[in-house]
């Protein structure tokens, strides 16, 4: 009998919803890969955003502005201060948004996981493709 009982409370656990995993806080500044710049992730809302808050190294020929952005009406944005992570949200181990490349003007879906190791390993998609970066504390 205690075998029937231990096999119904076994079964009736495996039908539980499994706890929720909240994905490690990614809010502060990085520094990008090679150390172009630092990104500052905030809360805008219920999502989180980044923005270039400061460029160390600029562009070679550059003119600090986002002169590859594909609408021409945007082209005149500084750097400094430019949206580049949008819409990210808590997919339970990771971030999901999306990702503005300026010095190629596209966008890509992007998903964000802080690593045991302190960093941020940024990923890039089109379609099943990802390329990463490693984003490292800004001090």
């Amino acid at each position: 009998m205690r075998s029937i009982a231990a096999l119904g409370v076994l079964a009736h656990a495996m039908l539980l919803p499994a706890a929720a995993h909240a994905a490690e806080p990614i809010t502060g500044q990085w520094l990008t890969k090679e150390g172009k710049a630092i990104v500052a992730i905030e809360p805008c809302g219920k999502q989180l955003c980044g923005r270039i808050a400061r460029v160390i190294k600029p562009n070679p020929g550059g003119h600090g502005v986002d002169e590859r952005n594909p609408n021409p009406a945007l082209r005149n944005r500084p750097i400094v201060g430019l949206p580049v992570l949008s819409g990210f949200s808590d997919a339970g181990r990771d971030w999901r948004g999306r990702i503005y490349d300026p010095e190629a003007g596209k966008e890509y879906r992007s998903i964000v996981k802080k690593l045991p190791d302190g960093t941020l390993q940024v990923q890039g998609c089109i379609a099943f493709f990802c390329q990463s970066q490693t984003w490292k504390p800004a001090k």
